[in-house]
């Protein structure tokens, strides 16, 4: 059987990223209402970053809510928010136990208080584990990241705090949401769709793709675990041609 535990640990990826799709979808199949998806995704959630914490894992990334969600119907951002209070509060042991490190990226100020501060409190409660750091992408959008970077970065060429000729991607890094993480190496999307969905666009240039037919609800062990062995047999050459790599 496909577990975690028949994975090699020579050349796991650093850093995994996921877009977590197909909750609505899954749900409308079970003449449910969206919600039941979305109550079943977190479910989901909590046995990945269990899998991934199994590999010894750096870095997971996970695509929460994006800020285009924003534009979904009222009833269901409010329970997108609630679940996320809600999840927090019953995750914070588990991140403990697990030695986890709880980030985010986005524009969390848009965040209801109640979601911004139970957020900010497990952050901090979790600021000092050294195990896997697991980041959840909300109100996130790359463009908007690259925006506010651009603007950030022109603010300090006019204050002559930098010059236009020492920009590089350092520089750039150094001014995007993810300034702390390292780029992703393995980006995962679920539910069938062959979209990036404005999901870490400059951190994801190298990254190996993997799309799979099954929304989010469904994705289990061995799922991840087909991702990741798919992985291990791409040849990473980052511009540079095989036998050089060799």
């Amino acid at each position: 059987m496909n577990t975690v535990d028949n994975i090699t640990a020579h050349n796991l990826p650093r850093h995994i990223a996921i877009i977590m799709d197909g909750n609505g979808r899954w749900a409308k199949q079970k003449g449910r209402l969206r919600v039941f998806g979305h109550e079943n995704g977190v479910k989901t959630v909590r046995t990945t970053v269990e899998n991934c914490v199994k590999l010894k894992l750096e870095y997971l990334t996970l695509y929460t809510f994006s800020t285009e969600n924003w534009n979904r119907p009222k009833i269901e951002v409010d329970t997108l928010m609630k679940l996320l209070v809600s999840s927090l509060k019953k995750e914070l042991p588990t991140f403990q136990k697990n030695n986890v490190r709880l980030n985010t990226i986005g524009d969390i100020s848009s965040l209801p208080k109640r979601a911004n501060k139970e957020l900010l409190e497990v952050m901090e409660k979790t600021d000092r584990n050294t195990g896997m750091t697991l980041t959840l992408a909300l109100s996130y959008g790359a463009r908007e990241e690259l925006k506010n970077a651009v603007k950030a970065i022109a603010g300090k060429v006019k204050n002559n705090i930098i010059s236009p000729e020492s920009i590089d991607e350092t520089i750039i890094n150094n001014h995007l949401y993810t300034h702390d993480l390292p780029d992703v190496d393995l980006l995962i999307r679920t539910s069938g769709e062959h979209r990036i969905s404005n999901f870490l666009l400059w951190q994801i240039a190298y990254a190996e793709l993997y799309f799979i037919d099954v929304f989010w609800p469904d994705f289990k062990e061995h799922h991840l675990v087909e991702a990741i062995k798919n992985y291990q047999n791409r040849e990473r050459r980052f511009g540079k041609t095989s036998e050089q790599l060799s």
